[in-house]
């Protein structure tokens, strides 16, 4: 019996996902985990008003969500002080990613990021036949002039850059990100990723300015607002570019109860602001946690410590694996000389406390 007729572009592609997830391994090892802090949600969860929203909502779930998403366009609107026509929505930034890589990249275009960057961007890349250049990291941050430099080289349709960034928590200043949207190369567009916008210092980000024809800036529900498993987030742009995307998304992608979570999360901007609170606190005693046990915390603008745990990546791999074998979930970067670390996720006191428990055996394993 004959196969489906792939497209000469899946062929090529090998059989790997961005990311293993918790579950995945939790499957393998026959139990959960006893403290999930490797996936950047927020283990604080959501606001009480959104719970309640998703209760109502889940009555209504035989209906397709609003293909407009209309009220949540109408509510970012008003809180970003842009127009609701500035606006997509979509299946988390992942899914932004996807379809704003569908809208401009064919068979052959050169799209440049940072080598060890966030890997679900490269993912969408490669599906699309386009073809990645990547320059290294600087200093632990992504390298804007670098980047810039081989966007002109190379003639690239799209740079890709988050700032604070995933996976190290670092972050450039409002003024050097700005910098780098003047220096932009024509015909070349900017996918800003902002998901650890809410956690970061004021003095990180940008004023939002919706002007430019070829910036994107995505947002998320996923990370601050504790809404991952609801899939929201949302893109900013000029209008002609917001525009475009109807040509290509899913218009009925975004469910109904994942709308009526994230404008409800949005009212609550007080939980919002105490769960920031409780972010810069964890970040602490991560930080604390670390060099207690003789490794170097890294800054961080997100609401995730990155810890260097001062060898290669084989080292903090094999770290990350005795912690897992403690039942304490954390992940780390892909790509050296950044793989030399491992990234733990704020979390409350208790998840914490496990971790505090579980490293210095991990350590001590992993030789």
């Amino acid at each position: 019996m004959t196969q489906p007729r792939y497209t000469a572009r899946v062929q090529s592609l090998p059989a790997t996902v961005p990311f293993v997830g918790p579950e995945t391994q939790e499957r393998a090892m026959g139990a959960p985990f006893r403290a999930r802090i490797g996936a950047n949600e927020s283990v604080f969860g959501p606001s009480p008003l959104a719970l309640e929203a998703i209760s109502r909502a889940g009555a209504d779930a035989w209906m397709y969500g609003d293909p407009e998403v209309h009220d949540l366009r109408q509510a970012l609107a008003r809180h970003h002080d842009v127009a609701p026509e500035n606006i997509i929505v979509g299946e988390g930034i992942d899914g932004l990613l996807g379809y704003l890589v569908r809208l401009l990249v064919a068979e052959g275009d050169a799209v440049v990021t940072s080598d060890g960057a966030y890997p679900t961007f490269n993912y969408h890349v490669a599906g699309f036949g386009g073809v990645l250049h990547k320059v290294p990291y600087r200093d632990d941050r992504e390298d804007l002039d670098a980047l810039l430099a081989k966007a002109r080289e190379v003639d690239a349709k799209l740079i890709y850059v988050a700032n604070p960034d995933n996976p190290m928590g670092s972050w450039h200043s409002a003024e050097g990100m700005q910098a780098m949207i003047d220096a932009l190369p024509e015909g070349c567009a900017l996918a800003l990723d902002e998901a650890y916008a809410d956690t970061a210092p004021p003095q990180a980000i940008p004023p939002l300015d919706t002007s430019h024809p070829r910036v994107i800036r995505f947002r998320t529900f996923s990370k601050a607002y504790g809404l991952a498993g609801m899939r929201v987030g949302y893109g900013l742009a000029q209008q002609d570019f917001i525009s475009a995307f109807a040509k290509i998304r899913n218009h009925f992608g975004m469910g109904r109860v994942a709308q009526a979570a994230a404008l409800a999360a949005l009212g609550d901007q007080a939980y919002l602001e105490r769960t920031i609170d409780k972010i810069a606190a964890a970040r602490e005693t991560i930080a604390e946690i670390a060099r207690a046990n003789g490794l170097t915390p890294l800054p961080s603008a997100t609401n995730f410590v990155t810890v260097d745990c001062g060898r290669d990546g084989d080292y903090a791999r094999a770290v990350v694996a005795a912690l897992a074998a403690e039942g304490v979930f954390v992940r780390m970067p892909f790509v050296a000389p950044q793989d030399r670390c491992i990234r733990v996720s704020c979390a409350p006191g208790e998840a914490l406390a496990l971790f505090s428990e579980a490293l210095p055996r991990a350590l001590k394993a992993a030789g």
